[in-house]
Protein backbone atom coordinates (compact mmCIF):
# COMPACT_ATOMS: atom_id res chain seq x y z
CA UNK A 1 0.00 0.00 0.00
CA UNK A 2 0.98 3.53 -0.96
CA UNK A 3 0.41 5.89 2.09
CA UNK A 4 0.66 9.73 2.51
CA UNK A 5 2.44 10.15 5.93
CA UNK A 6 3.63 13.18 7.86
CA UNK A 7 6.64 12.95 10.30
CA UNK A 8 6.39 15.43 13.02
CA UNK A 9 9.89 16.19 14.32
CA UNK A 10 13.31 16.61 12.14
CA UNK A 11 15.81 15.01 15.00
CA UNK A 12 16.80 12.41 15.19
CA UNK A 13 13.82 9.95 15.49
CA UNK A 14 12.26 11.72 12.75
CA UNK A 15 15.01 11.73 10.28
CA UNK A 16 15.13 8.43 10.39
CA UNK A 17 11.97 7.94 9.96
CA UNK A 18 11.40 9.88 7.15
CA UNK A 19 13.90 8.07 5.63
CA UNK A 20 12.36 4.76 5.68
CA UNK A 21 9.34 5.66 5.02
CA UNK A 22 10.19 7.66 2.06
CA UNK A 23 11.59 4.25 0.34
CA UNK A 24 7.51 3.42 -0.45
CA UNK A 25 5.36 6.42 0.83
CA UNK A 26 4.72 9.86 0.39
CA UNK A 27 5.97 11.72 3.34
CA UNK A 28 5.98 15.50 4.27
CA UNK A 29 8.23 16.44 7.37
CA UNK A 30 6.94 18.96 9.50
CA UNK A 31 9.42 20.91 12.10
CA UNK A 32 8.95 23.93 14.72
CA UNK A 33 12.52 25.36 14.20
CA UNK A 34 14.33 25.83 11.26
CA UNK A 35 16.09 23.47 8.59
CA UNK A 36 19.44 23.75 11.17
CA UNK A 37 17.17 22.15 13.89
CA UNK A 38 19.09 23.84 16.75
CA UNK A 39 17.14 22.60 19.78
CA UNK A 40 17.33 18.63 18.22
CA UNK A 41 18.78 16.69 20.99
CA UNK A 42 20.58 14.51 18.28
CA UNK A 43 23.01 17.27 17.79
CA UNK A 44 23.98 17.74 21.21
CA UNK A 45 25.59 14.11 21.37
CA UNK A 46 28.50 12.22 21.37
CA UNK A 47 25.99 9.93 19.07
CA UNK A 48 28.01 6.31 20.41
CA UNK A 49 26.45 3.45 20.42
CA UNK A 50 27.39 1.82 23.94
CA UNK A 51 24.60 -1.14 24.90
CA UNK A 52 26.86 -2.75 27.76
CA UNK A 53 27.99 0.68 29.04
CA UNK A 54 24.33 1.93 28.91
CA UNK A 55 23.53 -1.34 30.70
CA UNK A 56 24.61 -0.69 33.84
CA UNK A 57 21.55 1.89 34.29
CA UNK A 58 19.01 0.11 31.63
CA UNK A 59 17.19 -2.38 31.20
CA UNK A 60 18.69 -5.69 29.66
CA UNK A 61 15.94 -5.69 27.30
CA UNK A 62 16.96 -1.94 26.16
CA UNK A 63 20.36 -2.80 25.53
CA UNK A 64 19.37 -5.98 23.49
CA UNK A 65 17.54 -3.02 21.52
CA UNK A 66 20.97 -1.53 21.39
CA UNK A 67 22.36 -4.49 19.56
CA UNK A 68 19.83 -4.50 17.13
CA UNK A 69 20.23 -1.31 16.18
CA UNK A 70 23.93 -1.41 15.84
CA UNK A 71 23.01 -3.47 12.92
CA UNK A 72 20.86 -1.46 11.31
CA UNK A 73 23.26 1.20 11.33
CA UNK A 74 25.63 0.62 8.37
CA UNK A 75 22.49 -0.06 6.38
CA UNK A 76 21.42 3.47 7.01
CA UNK A 77 24.72 4.83 6.70
CA UNK A 78 25.37 2.88 2.79
CA UNK A 79 22.08 4.23 2.06
CA UNK A 80 23.80 7.70 2.10
CA UNK A 81 25.13 9.96 0.44
CA UNK A 82 28.27 11.18 1.38
CA UNK A 83 30.93 10.16 3.62
CA UNK A 84 28.96 9.77 7.66
CA UNK A 85 31.79 8.12 10.13
CA UNK A 86 30.64 4.89 11.27
CA UNK A 87 32.78 2.80 13.60
CA UNK A 88 32.32 -0.42 15.96
CA UNK A 89 35.96 -0.92 17.35
CA UNK A 90 34.55 -0.44 21.10
CA UNK A 91 34.84 1.18 23.83
CA UNK A 92 37.56 1.81 26.21
CA UNK A 93 36.70 2.48 30.05
CA UNK A 94 39.21 3.66 32.03
CA UNK A 95 39.81 5.65 35.64
CA UNK A 96 42.68 7.62 37.22
CA UNK A 97 44.13 5.85 40.21
CA UNK A 98 41.68 7.54 42.82
CA UNK A 99 38.47 6.81 40.71
CA UNK A 100 39.21 3.03 40.13
CA UNK A 101 36.43 2.30 43.22
CA UNK A 102 34.23 3.97 40.80
CA UNK A 103 35.61 1.65 38.08
CA UNK A 104 34.49 -1.26 40.06
CA UNK A 105 31.52 -0.64 40.72
CA UNK A 106 31.08 0.14 36.88
CA UNK A 107 32.60 -3.23 36.08
CA UNK A 108 30.15 -4.71 38.69
CA UNK A 109 26.76 -3.33 37.32
CA UNK A 110 27.84 -4.10 33.25
CA UNK A 111 25.05 -6.94 32.08
CA UNK A 112 26.68 -9.36 29.78
CA UNK A 113 24.06 -8.56 26.84
CA UNK A 114 23.62 -11.43 24.18
CA UNK A 115 27.20 -13.30 24.56
CA UNK A 116 29.08 -9.92 24.67
CA UNK A 117 31.02 -8.52 27.98
CA UNK A 118 33.73 -6.55 29.07
CA UNK A 119 36.93 -6.85 29.04
CA UNK A 120 39.11 -5.98 31.64
CA UNK A 121 42.37 -4.57 31.11
CA UNK A 122 45.76 -3.95 32.61
CA UNK A 123 48.58 -1.00 31.77
CA UNK A 124 50.17 -3.12 28.94
CA UNK A 125 46.94 -4.00 27.28
CA UNK A 126 45.26 -0.27 27.35
CA UNK A 127 48.87 0.64 25.65
CA UNK A 128 48.73 -1.34 22.96
CA UNK A 129 44.63 -0.72 22.19
CA UNK A 130 45.26 3.23 22.30
CA UNK A 131 49.25 3.73 22.06
CA UNK A 132 48.79 7.15 23.03
CA UNK A 133 47.48 6.22 26.73
CA UNK A 134 50.53 4.22 27.43
CA UNK A 135 51.50 4.90 31.02
CA UNK A 136 48.04 6.53 31.96
CA UNK A 137 46.50 4.18 33.40
CA UNK A 138 46.94 0.88 35.21
CA UNK A 139 43.11 -0.80 34.71
CA UNK A 140 40.63 -0.33 32.67
CA UNK A 141 37.70 -2.29 30.45
CA UNK A 142 36.74 -2.81 26.88
CA UNK A 143 33.73 -3.25 25.73
CA UNK A 144 34.34 -4.72 22.61
CA UNK A 145 30.84 -4.19 21.08
CA UNK A 146 30.34 -1.05 20.93
CA UNK A 147 30.48 1.82 18.38
CA UNK A 148 29.33 5.71 16.92
CA UNK A 149 28.94 7.41 14.52
CA UNK A 150 29.01 11.33 13.42
CA UNK A 151 26.09 13.09 14.21
CA UNK A 152 26.55 15.52 12.45
CA UNK A 153 27.63 14.56 9.02
CA UNK A 154 24.32 12.06 9.44
CA UNK A 155 22.04 15.30 9.77
CA UNK A 156 23.31 16.87 6.97
CA UNK A 157 23.93 13.48 4.50
CA UNK A 158 20.05 12.50 5.84
CA UNK A 159 18.91 15.65 4.19
CA UNK A 160 20.65 15.72 1.22
CA UNK A 161 19.04 12.12 0.91
CA UNK A 162 15.48 13.52 1.72
CA UNK A 163 15.45 16.24 -0.64
CA UNK A 164 17.21 13.99 -3.50
CA UNK A 165 13.84 11.97 -2.63
CA UNK A 166 11.67 15.07 -3.09
CA UNK A 167 10.53 14.68 0.49
CA UNK A 168 8.56 18.04 1.23
CA UNK A 169 9.89 19.62 4.22
CA UNK A 170 8.04 22.33 6.13
CA UNK A 171 9.88 24.40 8.93
CA UNK A 172 9.38 27.14 11.28
CA UNK A 173 6.13 25.88 11.66
CA UNK A 174 4.21 24.38 15.23
CA UNK A 175 1.77 21.37 14.29
CA UNK A 176 -1.69 20.81 15.85
CA UNK A 177 -2.28 16.98 16.19
CA UNK A 178 -5.78 16.73 16.34
CA UNK A 179 -8.46 13.74 15.21
CA UNK A 180 -5.52 12.24 13.51
CA UNK A 181 -4.83 15.30 11.46
CA UNK A 182 -2.04 17.52 10.85
CA UNK A 183 -3.73 21.37 11.24
CA UNK A 184 -7.18 19.86 9.58
CA UNK A 185 -4.91 18.11 7.39
CA UNK A 186 -5.91 14.78 6.88
CA UNK A 187 -2.70 12.25 6.41
CA UNK A 188 -3.34 8.27 6.36
CA UNK A 189 -0.57 8.14 9.62
CA UNK A 190 1.05 10.74 11.41
CA UNK A 191 4.74 9.99 12.88
CA UNK A 192 5.26 12.05 16.01
CA UNK A 193 8.58 12.67 17.29
CA UNK A 194 8.34 15.90 18.42
CA UNK A 195 10.32 14.81 21.83
CA UNK A 196 10.31 17.39 24.07
CA UNK A 197 7.66 19.38 21.79
CA UNK A 198 5.19 16.55 23.29
CA UNK A 199 5.91 17.93 26.85
CA UNK A 200 2.68 19.05 26.72
CA UNK A 201 0.76 16.14 25.58
CA UNK A 202 3.06 13.36 27.39
CA UNK A 203 4.86 12.93 31.01
CA UNK A 204 8.05 13.89 29.87
CA UNK A 205 11.16 15.55 31.34
CA UNK A 206 14.32 17.06 29.65
CA UNK A 207 17.44 15.65 31.11
CA UNK A 208 20.54 17.94 29.84
CA UNK A 209 23.18 17.19 28.15
CA UNK A 210 26.64 19.13 27.36
CA UNK A 211 29.30 18.72 24.87
CA UNK A 212 32.16 20.77 23.70
CA UNK A 213 33.27 19.72 20.46
CA UNK A 214 37.23 20.03 19.80
CA UNK A 215 39.95 20.27 16.89
CA UNK A 216 43.01 18.04 18.53
CA UNK A 217 45.53 17.53 15.88
CA UNK A 218 47.90 16.36 18.66
CA UNK A 219 45.74 13.09 20.27
CA UNK A 220 44.98 10.56 18.33
CA UNK A 221 42.59 8.31 20.03
CA UNK A 222 41.40 5.07 17.96
CA UNK A 223 38.13 4.30 19.40
CA UNK A 224 35.47 6.39 22.40
CA UNK A 225 36.94 6.46 25.76
CA UNK A 226 34.95 6.62 29.23
CA UNK A 227 36.67 8.23 32.06
CA UNK A 228 35.03 7.27 35.90
CA UNK A 229 35.07 11.14 36.94
CA UNK A 230 33.58 11.85 40.74
CA UNK A 231 30.43 13.95 39.62
CA UNK A 232 29.30 11.87 36.21
CA UNK A 233 31.45 9.83 33.53
CA UNK A 234 33.39 11.83 30.69
CA UNK A 235 33.43 10.44 27.79
CA UNK A 236 35.46 11.40 24.29
CA UNK A 237 34.77 9.89 21.04
CA UNK A 238 37.12 10.86 18.60
CA UNK A 239 35.35 11.80 15.12
CA UNK A 240 36.90 12.56 11.34
CA UNK A 241 39.72 14.97 11.18
CA UNK A 242 40.83 15.34 14.67
CA UNK A 243 37.74 16.77 16.03
CA UNK A 244 36.73 15.03 19.34
CA UNK A 245 33.61 15.24 20.82
CA UNK A 246 33.74 15.08 25.08
CA UNK A 247 30.50 15.54 27.07
CA UNK A 248 28.67 13.97 30.12
CA UNK A 249 26.46 10.72 30.28
CA UNK A 250 24.04 12.96 32.17
CA UNK A 251 22.69 15.82 34.24
CA UNK A 252 19.48 15.92 36.05
CA UNK A 253 18.10 19.37 35.30
CA UNK A 254 15.36 21.11 33.19
CA UNK A 255 17.88 24.12 32.03
CA UNK A 256 18.24 24.54 28.40
CA UNK A 257 20.47 27.97 28.57
CA UNK A 258 23.87 27.43 27.53
CA UNK A 259 26.90 25.16 29.32
CA UNK A 260 28.06 26.59 32.78
CA UNK A 261 31.88 27.56 33.69
CA UNK A 262 31.61 24.47 35.71
CA UNK A 263 30.78 21.98 33.10
CA UNK A 264 33.03 23.40 30.34
CA UNK A 265 36.24 23.53 33.15
CA UNK A 266 35.05 19.83 34.25
CA UNK A 267 34.52 18.22 30.78
CA UNK A 268 37.87 19.90 29.46
CA UNK A 269 40.01 19.20 32.66
CA UNK A 270 39.21 15.78 32.39
CA UNK A 271 40.38 15.20 28.80
CA UNK A 272 43.54 16.65 29.47
CA UNK A 273 43.85 14.62 32.46
CA UNK A 274 42.83 11.32 29.42
CA UNK A 275 45.47 13.14 27.28
CA UNK A 276 47.67 15.87 27.23
CA UNK A 277 47.48 16.96 23.82
CA UNK A 278 44.19 18.17 24.67
CA UNK A 279 45.78 21.48 26.25
CA UNK A 280 46.80 22.92 22.54
CA UNK A 281 43.52 21.71 21.68
CA UNK A 282 40.70 24.12 19.37
CA UNK A 283 37.37 24.80 20.93
CA UNK A 284 34.97 24.74 17.83
CA UNK A 285 31.85 25.00 20.07
CA UNK A 286 30.05 23.81 23.34
CA UNK A 287 26.47 23.06 23.23
CA UNK A 288 23.71 21.95 25.59
CA UNK A 289 20.86 20.42 25.21
CA UNK A 290 17.89 18.76 26.96
CA UNK A 291 16.55 14.91 25.65
CA UNK A 292 13.07 13.60 26.35
CA UNK A 293 12.68 11.36 29.03
CA UNK A 294 9.91 9.68 30.70
CA UNK A 295 10.00 9.18 34.30
CA UNK A 296 11.18 5.46 34.53
CA UNK A 297 13.76 6.22 31.19
CA UNK A 298 12.18 4.48 29.06
CA UNK A 299 11.19 4.91 25.19
CA UNK A 300 7.27 4.40 24.29
CA UNK A 301 6.35 3.97 21.08
CA UNK A 302 2.36 4.17 21.41
CA UNK A 303 -0.79 4.50 18.76
CA UNK A 304 -3.29 6.21 18.67
CA UNK A 305 -5.48 5.81 15.73
CA UNK A 306 -3.62 7.12 12.75
CA UNK A 307 -1.28 8.39 15.08
CA UNK A 308 2.31 6.55 15.88
CA UNK A 309 4.63 8.27 18.86
CA UNK A 310 8.01 7.62 19.57
CA UNK A 311 9.21 9.61 22.83
CA UNK A 312 11.10 9.12 25.74
CA UNK A 313 14.59 8.13 23.70
CA UNK A 314 16.22 9.74 27.27
CA UNK A 315 20.04 9.69 26.62
CA UNK A 316 19.86 6.63 24.26
CA UNK A 317 18.57 8.29 21.16
CA UNK A 318 21.28 6.71 18.65
CA UNK A 319 21.22 3.33 20.60
CA UNK A 320 17.69 2.91 20.03
CA UNK A 321 16.44 4.91 17.39
CA UNK A 322 16.60 2.71 14.63
CA UNK A 323 15.27 -0.38 16.42
CA UNK A 324 12.05 2.02 17.52
CA UNK A 325 11.53 3.44 13.89
CA UNK A 326 11.59 -0.35 12.79
CA UNK A 327 9.00 -1.19 15.64
CA UNK A 328 6.80 2.05 13.46
CA UNK A 329 7.44 0.77 9.94
CA UNK A 330 6.13 -2.86 11.21
CA UNK A 331 2.45 -0.83 12.17
CA UNK A 332 2.42 0.50 8.84
CA UNK A 333 0.60 -1.84 6.60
Amino acid sequence: MFYNIAVVGFGLAGRLAALELSKLHHVTVFEADDEQTPNSAGKVAAAMLAPLAESVLCEADLALMGLDSMKRWPEIVSELEGDVFFQQQGTLVVAHQQDKGDLQSFTQRIKPIAGHSAQALNAQQIAQLEPELANRFNQGLLLPCEGQIDNQAFYKASFTMLNKRKVQCVFNQRVTIKNGEINNRPFDYIIDCRGLGAKSDKLLRGVRGEVARLYAPEVNLIRPVRLMHPRYPIYIAPKPNHEYVIGATEIESQDSGAATVRSTLELLSAAYTVHSGFAEARLLNIQAGLRPAFSDNRPEVTQVGNVISINGLYRHGYMLAPALVAQVVSRIQ
